[in-house]
């Protein structure tokens, strides 16, 4: 097993200077109608960085070159001003609710990501997260590259180094580079607190071959629409773990690829959410084990109150939306 990860690094682990963008454009041109490219963004109170992601989105990738044919911002019930900054800065804006309105919304971050198959129309669906701070164009057209000039490639994920602990966010500019692009010792260890401590134990456990991916919960990745729907989604933090784990199911591993964008900077969570999510990844992954019976739905933790500790109990991510094909709106659309 360790053997074929090594070879799969060896053929399917790039960085995003393997892929000039005059390639990615003359491969574009081949057949403009399966290079199309729809760039997502699932966006909840992001105001204060979801503009610069737009903008430059936009400025690189749709005004100075042609690569990316539409953005999409999917609004999933911001309170504060997200959608203005967003459309402000030249996305198309779409409330979550508005999306196939006959199956009622619940909140999730894979749940976004699977209505948004629904007003997007490029055969490559590129997903970026809307909290990502120093955002370079590297992260979109990175993906989308192996997508483009590959047919025989599926599904990219990015990986990068994800510092932690020294700018005021949580963010550092990680250390030395070794031979691959990839940062040396400690900013390249961190994969993320849920990464390390719950998805790459269960994936080197239950998926070896998954192994090679660095950032295996990473929200920045792309994939040829014909897989996505063809695929479940989590309505949860659990969307990227599923669709990952579906995916090499649905397509094999030659099919998966992934792509070093440099390095990823964003807010980090705190200890209680990422328990939440921690939770959720795991039933996630314990439901594709045994595709049964869950072990139990739901999270109790701490908080110290006037009189002791206080119980909080969440529930877990339990519900997941079915293949976007099985739905008779999107066949109906894309027929259309």
């Amino acid at each position: 097993m360790l053997e074929e990860v090594e070879r799969w690094l060896t053929r399917r682990s790039w960085s995003a200077a393997d892929r000039p963008l005059d390639r990615l454009l003359a491969a574009k041109a081949k057949d403009p109608r399966r290079g199309s490219v729809s760039v997502v963004l699932p966006a909840l109170n992001e105001e204060a960085t979801v503009g610069e992601i737009v903008t430059t989105i936009r400025r690189e990738l749709m005004e100075k070159v042609r690569l990316v044919d539409e953005l999409v911002v999917i609004d999933s019930g911001s309170t504060d001003n997200t959608s203005k900054v967003a459309r402000e800065a030249g996305a198309r804006v779409v409330h979550r609710d508005d999306i196939l309105p006959r199956i009622p919304t619940v909140p999730g971050k894979g749940e976004v990501l699977w209505r948004s198959l629904l007003v997007t129309g490029g055969d490559i669906v590129c997903f970026i997260d809307a909290d990502l701070r120093d955002f370079s164009a590297d992260f979109v057209s990175g993906i989308v590259g192996p997508l483009l000039t590959d047919p025989e490639v599926q599904f990219v994920k990015a990986m990068y180094d994800r510092p932690f602990g020294d700018t005021p966010e949580g963010g550092s500019e990680g250390g030395p580079k070794g031979p691959s692009g990839l940062a040396t010792g400690r900013a390249a260890a961190q994969g993320g607190r849920v990464t390390e401590l719950v998805a790459r134990p269960l994936l080197n456990l239950h998926w070896p071959r998954l192994a090679g991916f660095v950032q295996p919960l990473g929200g920045e990745y792309a994939a040829r629409r014909s897989l996505l729907e063809q695929l479940p989604f989590p309505v949860g933090y659990g969307v990227e773990l599923g669709l990952l784990v579906d995916a090499l199911h649905t397509v094999g591993l030659d099919a998966l690829g992934q792509v070093d964008v440099g390095v990823r900077k964003h807010r980090h969570q705190d200890g209680q959410a990422l328990g939440r999510m921690a939770a959720t990844i795991y039933r996630t992954a314990q439901l594709r084990l045994s595709r049964g019976h869950l072990v139990r739905p739901s999270l109790t933790q701490f908080e110290r109150g006037d009189h002791g500790f206080v119980p909080r109990t969440h529930p877990v991510d339990t519900e997941e939306r079915p293949p976007m094909r099985e739905i008779e709106e999107y066949v109906a659309h894309h027929a259309a």
